[in-house]
């Protein structure tokens, strides 16, 4: 009997959900024991051609990784949707633009500027020389992907089947997502393949969170240091655990909490939240304005959410492609 085929794709992200496959260590063996991975360029020598030339639907299921930035990775995209029965959103940003999709924030004429512009620090570029799509040198001509003016999910630009959420997906995810496709025990299509309930249900801190809990100082992780037993919140550090889903941990509190640093909301939000950063501010602004027993002003909330830097790169660090807000509106 014909092994499953499997493949994988990089796009716009750091490599970390490349690294994820890895970090299976022993269990790797067993997953190439089960199937025929059939395109892997990150780690073995495939080419696009092999791609093109399989048959329609003959890859069982393509994980692919990263968001949308470029024509390439578009075009690769829709190919292998074509070729493959299921595409799995493999990570934070395929799943919901990740961090990448805050370049949404900017267009690319700014992000050009800033990269290769004079008043980049790093480059000396007196001639204001920037990357484009096609070049003359003496040898012939040169092409590189043309760059998109906004980052987009992979959901945004093909049909996905189930997503794997995570920076990066935790390996228990993964193999329990392997398992279930060799198995054809798959859930409904569409459905984030990690657990539902939100990380505060689930963290071990959330017994010292007080009763009635009163928001009178933001603190940046950066310039304390945390009680590693006391509710973020309760600190007044903002932490992403009550919009953001329990992927990161098979028990227990999650990655980034039990290394005494904030969630950032990499798993995204539990079913029924279309909005992260909508709902975390909704979320603050419930415990935010008491002090003691008297309101605080209007100035005073004010003066405290300044101390929030970046607010919507942080509310939005890795859903921005697929939040209400989508991009900046650019003039």
């Amino acid at each position: 009997m014909a092994k499953p085929k499997v493949a994988f794709y990089w796009c716009a992200s750091c490599g970390g959900c490349e690294e994820a496959i890895v970090d299976l260590n022993e269990d790797i063996l067993k997953v190439v024991e089960l199937v025929d991975i059939v395109f892997w360029p990150c780690a073995m020598d495939f080419k696009y051609q092999d791609v093109r030339n399989m048959k329609d639907n003959e890859i069982t299921v393509a994980f692919i990784n990263g968001a949308i930035r470029t024509d390439e990775q578009e075009e690769m995209a829709n190919l292998l949707r074509k070729k493959s029965q299921l595409v799995i959103a493999f990570g934070a940003c395929s799943h919901m633009g990740g961090i990448p999709g805050l370049a949404n924030f900017w267009d690319k004429e700014t992000i050009f500027e800033s990269s290769y512009g004079k008043d980049c620090p790093s480059v000396d570029n007196p001639d204001n020389i920037v990357p484009l799509t096609i070049s003359s040198v003496p040898e012939g001509e040169l092409k590189l992907p043309a760059f998109h003016n906004t980052v987009k999910s992979l959901d945004q630009v093909i049909d996905v089947d189930y997503y794997i959420p995570g920076c990066s997906p935790a390996p228990y995810l993964t193999m329990k997502a392997i398992g279930a496709i060799l198995a054809g025990e798959l859930p409904k299509k569409g459905t984030v393949l990690a657990p539902e309930k939100s990380l505060c249900d689930v963290c071990e801190r959330n017994e010292t969170k007080p009763e009635k809990m009163s928001l009178t100082k933001i603190k940046r992780i950066s310039e304390v240091i945390a009680d590693p037993e006391k509710c973020f919140l309760a600190e007044g550090i903002i932490c992403l655990g009550p919009v953001t889903i329990a992927g990161c941990t098979n028990e227990g509190s999650g990655r980034c909490i039990t290394a005494n640093m904030p969630c950032r909301g990499c798993y995204g939000p539990p079913p029924k939240i279309t909005d992260v950063g909508v709902k975390m501010i909704s979320a603050l602004a419930s415990i935010i304005g008491l002090e003691g027993e008297e309101n605080m002003s209007e100035e005073e909330v004010e003066q405290l959410m300044s101390q929030i830097e970046d607010p919507a790169g942080y509310f939005y660090r890795f859903s921005l492609p697929k939040s209400l807000l989508r991009r900046k509106r650019m003039n």
